[in-house]
C-alpha cells in the first residue's frame, strides 16, 4: 500500500465512520478498486489507525458534550448526565456479547461483496423509512430505547449496514429527537471501538506491517475527513435529509451485487 492509496482510504474512512453508507462496507470496496490487499497484521494495524483517527474526530467535535458528561459523572448527586452515560453504558451490552462471541465469526464469514450489496440495500431500507416515518419527536431518549439502538448497533458489525444509519434510524423510528439521536449514535460507539482495539492489542494482534508515512497520513486524512463528516452529519439530521443517502446507498448496493454477479 503506497501513501496516496493510504490517504484515499483515509479519506473513505473519515467520511463514512458518520455518514450513514457503512464505513467498512466502502472501506472493502475501496480496496477492492485500489487493489489494496494487505496481510492480516498489516490490515489490523492500519484499520486501528484509521478507527483511533476517527474516534479522536468524535471527540473534538464534541468535545464540549463529552467534557460535561465527565464533570456530570462525578457529581455526588444522580444527575441528567449520570443518566446519560448510563443509557451509553445499556446500549453498549449488545455489541459487547457480539464482539467477544461472534467478531472473528462474522468477519470470516461475512466478507463477501454480494454481502455488502445486500447490506447497503437494507441500509437504504432503514434509511428511507426514517425519512417517511413522522413520530412524535420525544426530547430524551429512554434506557428503552438506549438498548434498542444498541442492538441495531450490534446487527451492523454485518459489512455493508451502516452503523451510523442504522442507529439513528432506529432511534429516528423509536420517536426520539432527530439531534438527540445524531449526538447519541456518536457518542455511543466510542467505547466499543476503544474496547474492540484494546482487545486486539492484548491478544497480540496489532503490530506493524505498513510504513510509517502511509500510516500516518491515512489517519491525518481519516481524522481531517471525520472532522468534517460528524460536524456535517448531524446538521443533515436535524434538517431531516436521510433520503439522500438512501438513494446512494441503493445505488451502492447494485453496484457492489453488479460486481459480485460479472
Amino acid at each position: 500500500m503506497d501513501t496516496l492509496q493510504a490517504i484515499i482510504l483515509g479519506i473513505v474512512q473519515g467520511l463514512t465512520e458518520f455518514l450513514p453508507v457503512s464505513s467498512s462496507g466502502h472501506l472493502q470496496l475501496a480496496n477492492e478498486l485500489l487493489g489494496v490487499n494487505l496481510d492480516p497484521e498489516s490490515d489490523l494495524t492500519f484499520s486501528l489507525a484509521l478507527h483511533a483517527a476517527t474516534v479522536l474526530s468524535t471527540i473534538v467535535i464534541l468535545w464540549a458534550e463529552i467534557w460535561r458528561l465527565i464533570k456530570g459523572v462525578f457529581s455526588r448527586t444522580f444527575t441528567a448526565e449520570q443518566a446519560y452515560v448510563l443509557k451509553i453504558v445499556i446500549s453498549m451490552i449488545p455489541i459487547g456479547i457480539v464482539g467477544l462471541l461472534f467478531k472473528d465469526y462474522i468477519e470470516v464469514a461475512f466478507s463477501s461483496i454480494a454481502v455488502v450489496g445486500v447490506m447497503l440495500l437494507v441500509t437504504s431500507v432503514l434509511l428511507t423509512f426514517a425519512y417517511y416515518a413522522k413520530p412524535r419527536q420525544r426530547e430524551d431518549i429512554s434506557y428503552r430505547d438506549a438498548f434498542i439502538i444498541g442492538l441495531s448497533q450490534a446487527v451492523a458489525v454485518l459489512p455493508g449496514l451502516s452503523r451510523s444509519g442504522t442507529t439513528i434510524a432506529t432511534g429516528l423510528l423509536l420517536g426520539n429527537k432527530k439531534d438527540a439521536v445524531a449526538q447519541f449514535s456518536f457518542l455511543m460507539v466510542l467505547p466499543p471501538i476503544l474496547g474492540n482495539a484494546l482487545l486486539d492489542c492484548l491478544k497480540g494482534e496489532f503490530g506493524g506491517g505498513v510504513e510509517t508515512l502511509p500510516l500516518v497520513a491515512g489517519f491525518v486524512a481519516a481524522f481531517v475527513t471525520g472532522c468534517v463528516a460528524c460536524k456535517w452529519m448531524i446538521e443533515v439530521v436535524k434538517r431531516g435529509k436521510l433520503i439522500w443517502f438512501a438513494l446512494y446507498c441503493a445505488l451502492a448496493g447494485v453496484v457492489a451485487l453488479a460486481a459480485y454477479i460479472l
